[in-house]
């Protein structure tokens, strides 16, 4: 089986995570799923700083779907300089078949769209500005950058014209 990696990143709030949950209810069955949030902060509460315990464990489940798994979706955010070689080191394990992509919003539209998530309860704008990163590019080969006038179905479907190409 040749696996396809997608990696999915952005600043929080910008749909990530409901863009990866929908992409892999749609491609089915053995689509695995590694969420950077998941690994960090439920399964080992670590913070997010340079050379946390998540960095690698992203990495070593991501590998494992390779070969096992059609598809295997990272998603997060991801900064580039945290996780950029990391996110390196994945695009050459699975052999280039990787496709990218970059919700490249606005700070309003993340607002936005944030206050129409479940996690708008958790936190809020202040939360959103200390966090926020703008055009954090990886720069790799064929990197999708997804912007504000695109709907989740918009997103969905460019994802999917990509992984046919």
């Amino acid at each position: 089986m040749e696996s396809k990696l997608i990696i999915i990143r952005g600043n929080s709030g910008s749909g990530k995570t409901t863009t990866a949950k929908s992409l892999q209810n749609h491609l089915g069955d053995g689509t695995l799923l590694v969420s950077q949030d998941v690994v960090r902060r439920e399964m080992l509460k670590v913070h997010d700083r340079d050379g946390n315990l998540s960095i690698d464990l992203i990495q070593r489940i991501a590998e494992y779907g390779k070969d096992k798994c059609e598809f295997v979706i990272v998603e997060g955010i991801l900064y580039k300089s945290r996780y950029g070689e990391m996110l390196n080191n994945l695009i050459q394990f699975f052999d280039q078949k990787t496709y990218t992509f970059y919700f490249d919003l606005s700070f309003e539209e993340t607002v936005l769209r944030h206050n129409l998530s479940s996690k708008k309860m958790e936190f809020g704008e202040d939360s959103l500005r200390a966090w926020w990163n703008p055009n954090d590019y990886l720069g790799v080969y064929g990197e999708t950058i997804l912007t504000n006038d695109m709907s989740q179905n918009d997103v969905l479907k460019v994802i999917m014209n990509r992984l046919q190409e």
